[in-house]
């Protein structure tokens, strides 16, 4: 559902959220491992979510990613998503037909539909704090 790109970046956004509750700021080699992901990959997406004021990154010897502690409860899973992937999430086909619409539907369409329409409310509703707070808890993970 949500390219590569995505979900290295909701995962990272987590980690660096959990590390700001600390006051820690985290470095592009340290998230990379963290998430599994190649570091230069990882760069360009750290730099897209700094881009859009999701993360900040601070240059020095003592730099790294940080969020600003008070800012996680109000960043939205649809801000990260959107940053990363736009809001093709949002108009795509379920298929992955590059035409697909009322006038012209695939045969998932309509159901399709009702998918999209509760994930984006899902996405909308979900803040960056209820996921770090889960994992911070153990009752979730960012890598098995």
């Amino acid at each position: 559902m949500f390219s590569k790109a995505c979900e290295y970046g909701i995962k990272a956004s987590i980690f660096i959220a959990l590390n700001s509750y600390e006051g820690k700021r985290v470095s592009l080699k340290a998230i990379a491992k963290e998430i599994n992901s190649p570091e230069a990959f990882t760069a360009k997406i750290l730099q897209d979510l700094a881009r859009h004021s999701i993360i900040n990154s601070v240059k020095g010897a003592h730099g790294g990613f940080e969020i600003d502690k008070y800012a996680i409860s109000s960043i939205k899973l649809s801000q990260i998503v959107n940053a990363i992937d736009g809001d093709s999430i949002y108009k795509g086909c379920g298929l992955g037909l590059h035409t697909c619409d009322e006038d012209h539907p695939c045969p998932v369409h309509d159901k399709f539909k009702s998918v999209r329409e509760e994930l984006k409310d899902m996405l909308e509703k979900t803040n960056l704090e209820e996921l770090a707070l889960d994992i911070k808890s153990g009752v979730a993970f960012l890598r098995t």
